[in-house]
């Protein structure tokens, strides 16, 4: 090995300690690739949802590249964890449906209020608040986040591809067989499958390959006409701020909303894939865990500043997780294509929804691992737990599983006479979810 790569491979030990995570630099890079192919989809889905808010498409495609870099290198470099991070989904659409379409508000208030989230945010993490929320919450219901995480990306994937859709009569039901999307999802799940049960490295990122190539002939992958081309301007969006409205009672509703839902999807999102990867510690707790919700926190504050809505840690990050990914350098990588993908914005585009839909439902499968540690004899942990995992796929949301699952555990804790398994804090979180559920 030269002396330049014998550096550069002491530069990557020395910053991420691959040895100390048993990893090596091969496998979270490729791990951080396969995490970035999963979560690809958000570069032509942020900027859509925007767009009807009156963004410019081009712009926000651009701000969603770039916030995504900005806070997935923050999570690399300072928390030295595999997550990855981009505008969330749910929180686009409240951005756009609910404030913008909804309240009648500009966009330009909108990115206002994410802006001053992602201060509070960052406030909230140098105090440790969300920390202490974070070791708040008990273990089983951690294993529990995992797991419902696990059926909640599952049914992602098979919806994307058009495999279970909406139904009247019994909400959602089978869908069509023969589309484009259901054949190219299925057979992805095969050969993905095939290639996991020969122990092929890089399983997933092969399938999401194999699943694009056999869209073509179906109509569903487009081939671009060119590969390279230069990022849109950001100009139309860049600090786009109206602060007008400041003060307004509608501004704190938006707040709490955004910071209700961003903080229970990224904690549930850092504690679930932590419990997959085993990097939960003796207690059950998140080493480092401030470091990891600092990156969102600086990820929302820079995102808004770029002209994109609320930055969140991806649960998509579990599939570079199933492929080794343990350290900084996955997050690296990923960040990493995120930059490649502003000059070959075409072919990542090419990719469709049904190619990446095999690789989630497995690794929905992969973060089911952790209910063998979930005490399932003691009912007033079991139950929680039960809650907390079909109540995400069920409610489509993260931190409403969450929800349920904290406020089930401190009620049966508190009324069978076991308080001092509850932590004041989950006390009072309890008392807050409720009062929020009451006024709607």
């Amino acid at each position: 090995m030269s002396s330049n790569g014998t550096s550069q491979t002491g530069f990557l030990e020395k910053t991420f300690k691959l040895k100390e995570h048993h990893t090596d630099t091969k496998t979270e890079i490729l791990a951080g690739i396969t995490t970035f192919m999963t979560m690809a989809y958000i570069l032509i889905v942020n900027p859509l949802i925007l767009s009807d808010a009156g963004m410019d498409f081009g712009a926000v495609f651009t701000a969603t590249a770039l916030s995504s870099i900005i806070a997935t290198l923050v999570m690399a470099f300072y928390a030295n964890y595999p997550f990855a991070l981009a505008p969330g989904m749910g929180l686009n659409a409240f951005f756009a449906y609910g404030i913008v379409l909804g309240m009648g508000y500009s966009w330009q208030m909108a990115l206002a209020a994410v802006f001053i989230e992602g201060i509070i945010f960052i406030l909230l993490t140098m105090f440790n608040v969300r920390e202490a929320i974070v070791k708040a919450i008990p273990l089983n219901l951690k294993h529990a986040v995992s797991v419902g995480i696990g059926l909640f990306i599952a049914f992602i994937g098979l919806k994307n591809a058009g495999v279970v859709i909406a139904y009247e009569a019994t909400i959602i039901s089978l869908g069509d067989m023969t589309s484009p999307g259901a054949i190219v999802a299925l057979l992805g799940l095969v050969i993905t499958g095939v290639l996991l049960a020969k122990g092929i490295r890089g399983a997933l990122l092969i399938g999401i390959f194999a699943s694009t190539i056999i869209g073509i002939p179906l109509g569903l992958t487009q081939l671009p006409s060119q590969f390279i081309s230069a990022p849109p301007s950001l100009a139309p969006i860049l600090f786009q701020f109206d602060f007008s409205r400041l003060f307004s009672l509608d501004m704190v509703i938006i707040l709490f909303t955004l910071l209700f839902v961003d903080m229970f999807d990224t904690l549930g999102t850092l504690v679930g894939v932590a419990s997959k990867a085993d990097m939960l510690d003796e207690t059950g707790n998140l080493p480092k865990a401030k470091q990891a919700l600092f990156a969102d926190a600086v990820g929302t504050t820079a995102g808004a500043c770029l002209g994109t809505s609320t930055v969140t840690t991806y649960v998509e990050s579990a599939a570079g997780v199933a492929e080794g990914g343990r350290t900084g350098l996955t997050a690296l990588s990923t960040a990493g294509m995120f930059g490649v993908a502003l000059l070959l914005s075409p072919l990542f585009i090419m990719i469709p929804g049904a190619a990446t839909a095999p690789a989630l439902v497995l690794v929905g499968l992969f973060m089911m691992s952790p209910i063998n540690k979930i005490d399932l004899d003691d009912f007033t942990e079991s139950i929680p737990a039960f809650l907390t995992i079909i109540m995400m796929p069920l409610t489509f949301s993260i931190a409403d599983g969450i929800v349920f699952g904290m406020v089930s555990y401190t009620a049966l804790k508190i009324l069978t006479g076991k308080m001092k398994d509850v932590s004041l804090i989950m006390i009072v979180l309890s008392i807050l979810f409720i009062i929020k559920f009451a006024l709607g």
